[in-house]
């Protein structure tokens, strides 16, 4: 058993730099994977503790080749729990994370060999890293290209559909969800950092979870399963917007419902249902149960009246008939879904749909195209009648000498409507305020805060 030490010196820094002791065995390949992970963690600011009782994490990197380097790990892993009690298991040996657990059941995870990444976020897990602002290039949040005030929040990449118009399986992948306390650990960094709004996003947010069997991971000493649900109830406690986006409307996404009715996250549902009409959504290789999404949006609306569902629709998709684009009218004016985008179906190389008969004339794709969102903004303007004379909350994004530009609940940046604040030049982007709705048109509100008198 070889114990790694320290092999540099780092300058003072301003907090206490958290401490790994490091156990590897094995082989030299074995040796040189420990290698690349305690390069990672250096790099992160780790130190390396020469001994357990100076270690706030103990890694033992195990061999597995023949039954004697398995005792030898095994021994070396109950010591580490014996002298220190925090360990994390990795190598050849954790292949048999089953063995490793019925003789060490404390351990806190077990990763198998060249998981370097893997390792590493076991060790944010249980002693995240310390950020020294003199030192560290890039700040703990990372490098973001939005206001400060809100941020993106991936939960994953990839998706497992094989809709006939999209080929992002094939360029992303299946999908691979990121473990829950990964995505916790990010969001809560964007909230110490000013955050004010989390915007999830991923491929299909609700199957979250599913290539990673749900696994728990270890978040602030709790574990948290990678299930969309138990995540968002998670995100929900940091006491911030979160907002959700491209949700696949799977049955369990009913669940998140009373969330929003409680005022835990929004209530808003990012849902590209891309069509209605039966026929269409077949060819597109979606779900084509549209009454049963009809009843399932008026059951989240009787729970959380306040919902806005926002969503996506092609039309001139291959094969739609005009009749298949009158069915997808009336649905729009049936469901009164808050906010709509529409697309002009076009081919794309690679894409299953474009070998499909009946391509539709731009004409009259750019006709239907018209006659949607004529259909959408008098639905919208309906919606947003109701709320002049209601008090809302807002978050102001702009500011400039002639007012404030904010959203509320039911408004996502740039792709949704704005409420404006004329003559609120005072306010800061990222403030968030409780104002009074004085008028309303088709995609936007105009308010003035609470309490001013108009």
């Amino acid at each position: 058993m070889e114990t790694t030490a320290p092999t540099s010196r780092r300058a003072p820094v301003l907090q206490t730099a958290p401490k790994v002791g490091f156990v590897s065995l094995g082989c030299p390949k074995a040796l040189v994977d420990s290698e690349r992970i305690i390069t990672r963690l250096r790099a992160e600011g780790y130190e390396l503790s020469a001994d357990y009782q100076g270690a706030d994490v103990v890694v033992v990197n195990t061999c597995g080749f023949l039954d004697s380097a398995k005792k030898e790990s095994l021994d070396a892993i109950g010591e580490a729990l014996t002298e220190n009690g925090r360990v994390i298991v990795t190598g050849c040996m954790g292949v048999d994370e089953a063995h490793i657990r019925a003789e060490h059941p404390g351990v806190l995870a077990v990763t198998g060999p060249q998981q370097y990444e893997q390792v590493v976020s076991e060790i944010h897990n249980v002693v995240p890293p310390a950020h020294d602002p003199f030192l560290d290039l890039i700040p703990p949040q990372g490098i973001r290209l939005t206001p400060r005030h809100y941020a993106y929040l991936k939960i994953s990449e990839g998706c497992n559909h094989s809709c006939a118009f999209c080929i992002i399986p094939s360029m992303r992948g299946k999908l691979a969800s990121r473990p829950a306390a990964d995505v916790m650990r990010e969001a809560e960094r964007l909230v110490e950092a000013g955050v004010r709004e989390l915007l999830v996003i991923s491929q299909d947010t609700s199957a979250y979870g599913l290539d990673l069997k749900y696994a728990t991971s270890l978040w602030n000493g709790q574990e948290v399963s990678a299930r969309f649900f138990d995540l968002t109830e998670a995100l929900g406690r940091l006491g911030v917007w979160v907002r959700l986006h491209y949700v696949y409307p799977y049955p369990h996404v009913d669940q998140v419902i009373p969330l929003m009715a409680d005022g835990k996250v929004l209530p808003y549902l990012d849902i590209p249902f891309q069509h209605a009409s039966p026929g269409v959504l077949q060819s597109m290789r979606r779900p084509a149960h549209q009454e049963k999404t009809l009843e399932r949006i008026l059951g989240w609306k009787s729970i959380c009246p306040d919902l806005a569902i926002r969503s996506s629709f092609i039309v001139g998709f291959p094969g739609e008939t005009e009749e298949d684009f009158a069915f997808l009218l009336d649905w729009l004016q049936e469901a009164r879904l808050t906010r709509v985008g529409c697309f002009k179906y076009e081919d794309v190389a690679g894409a299953a749909s474009n070998e499909l008969p009946g391509h539709v004339p731009e004409e009259v794709k750019a006709e239907r195209y018209a006659r949607l969102m004529e259909t959408q903004a008098k639905v919208s303007a309906d919606l947003l009648s109701a709320r002049v004379g209601k008090e809302i909350e807002v978050l102001v994004d702009e500011v400039d000498e002639e007012g404030a530009i904010a959203r509320s609940a039911w408004d996502a940046p740039e792709i949704d409507g704005c409420v404006f604040l004329n003559g609120q030049s005072e306010l800061e982007p990222g403030d968030m305020l409780t104002v009074r709705v004085e008028h309303s048109d088709e995609y936007d509100l105009w308010a003035e805060p609470a309490g001013v008198s108009s």
